[in-house]
């Protein structure tokens, strides 16, 4: 059988690329330097095209691996040279955006970018927000349930998908292209789709809910002495804003002086020395309103002896400046070979969790620990460098450190990213024996040959 030849015959030429072709692209932005593997890599450019793909290659029991943006952390786009390849890089179509239902159809294809620069005109923009925005497609940003800096005003990208069409294992279409946003005539097909790391189905279309766009943003960055400070900032200024609260991001101060010190590009907004540091956002409908209540909810903050400092940003740079404190992971890079963890549990567990890892990191030879994350929706991330020759050896140890207490923690191993390949040997961390079984017994269901990403998540 010469898999690209009947590809090409039934895709088109310039719809296949072959092995070699393949080995010219890099596996992903985290493995620049690694080809990517497969005996052949589809580009379709319609969901009939993927239909017929599927069709193809469930008949001669070859396997698929569903690929995006590959801005993925835990290898959940993984290939080998067995498989075939499948991207949307060529569906990368708006198709339409609704002002007066505030819904955007798109293709799977196209990046979260595209389609917020696509609804600003509009006077709409599309909530979900992360640092892989100019090269993470929508797709992949459903495939994984994407969470990324404001969740905790507009939810996951799970809240953000009014209706989705995918392809199964057989190459049945399953249009649930919904434009409503309440719509509860039996099961919610699309739920199947999202956050399932192509394992369940191809996503080729969405319709995504839009939002007005907010006319105004306030930032601060600020310090506390005390993490139940910490705890009461975000229940005082989520009140005091009445749900105009977009972000709150928490740096524990060793990852604060890291990425505010030479050779870092930042400099700190407030001093450092304290213990913890907090970036505020808020998004409102009226500039001079919501700048004063943004004020008056800090200075009553400062009044309860909750914060001990801050920096108010006057402009939209010093907003992009705040952000770029808190996004500049890279710094870590420069201390070894980073591995990066991002988990969740209940806020009142944080500090003994994070306690509880250093601790346990005593025994390792991880150079430092840099904690930092979303903590506004129960979202923490680790970086953790280590020394270049001997990061693979040490990682399982690390792992143990960093997953082992969360079932005890009531947390869960992945707060955002999935699980992909990287924790899959962890997810009875935070699943049931019964949960996993049933998530098996809906793989078996809608791909009983096991051809859409094997092995991803669990084996079957």
């Amino acid at each position: 059988m010469n898999v690209v030849n009947e590809l090409r015959q039934l895709l088109g030429e310039t719809a296949v690329l072959d092995a070699n072709s393949l080995r010219e692209r890099a596996a992903g932005i985290w493995r620049a330097t690694e080809p990517l593997a497969g005996q052949a890599l589809i580009r379709p450019s319609t969901t009939e095209e993927v239909s017929k793909a599927l069709v193809w290659c469930a008949e001669r029991g070859l396997k698929v691996v569903t690929q995006g943006g590959l801005t993925g952390l835990v290898h959940g786009a993984d290939t080998d040279p067995d498989c075939i390849v499948l991207s949307l890089e060529r569906m990368n179509a708006i198709e339409s955006i609704d002002a007066s239902q505030r819904c955007a159809v798109v293709q799977a294809g196209v990046t979260l970018q595209t389609l917020q620069e696509a609804a600003a005109p509009h006077g709409l923009m599309f909530p979900l927000d992360l640092g892989a925005r100019g090269s993470a497609t929508l797709g992949g940003n459903a495939a994984t349930n994407a969470g990324g800096n404001r969740v905790i005003r507009y939810g996951m990208m799970r809240d953000m998908v009014l209706g989705a069409e995918a392809v199964l294992a057989d190459g049945t279409v399953i249009n649930s292209l919904s434009p409503l946003i309440k719509n509860n005539a039996g099961y919610d097909l699309k739920h199947l789709f999202v956050g399932s790391e192509g394992t369940l189905g191809v996503v080729t279309r969405l319709s995504l809910r839009l939002r007005e766009a907010p006319v105004s943003r306030d930032m601060a960055f600020v310090a506390l002495d005390s993490f139940d400070h910490v705890k009461a900032l975000l229940r005082h200024m989520d009140q005091q804003l009445g749900g105009g609260l977009s972000a709150f991001e928490t740096l524990w101060s060793d990852y604060y002086q890291l990425v505010t010190t030479k050779p870092a590009q930042s400099r700190p907004p407030v001093p450092h020395g304290h213990d913890f540091y907090v970036l505020l956002e808020a998004q409102g409908a009226d500039g001079e309103l919501d700048q004063q209540r943004f004020k008056m909810a800090l200075e009553s903050a400062f009044e309860q002896g909750l914060l001990v400092d801050a920096a108010v940003s006057q402009s939209e740079s010093d907003c992009h400046a705040f952000w770029q404190i808190r996004d500049d992971v890279q710094q870590i890079f420069q201390l070894g070979t980073p591995l990066f963890f991002d988990v969740s549990l209940p806020i009142d567990r944080m500090s003994a969790y994070v306690d509880d890892v250093r601790s346990s990191l005593t025994t390792t030879e991880a150079l430092a620990v840099y904690v930092f994350g979303h903590l506004g929706d129960g979202n923490l991330h680790f970086g953790i460098p280590l020394p270049n020759d001997r990061a693979a050896a040490l990682r399982p140890q690390i792992e143990a450190c960093v997953y082992g207490p969360l079932a005890e923690f009531k947390g869960s191993v992945s707060a955002e990213h999935g699980i992909g390949l990287e924790k899959k040997p962890w997810l009875s961390v935070s699943r049931s024996p019964e949960e996993i079984a049933l998530m098996k017994t809906l793989k078996r269901a809608l791909d009983p040959h096991n051809i859409l990403n094997p092995g991803k998540i669990f084996d079957v």
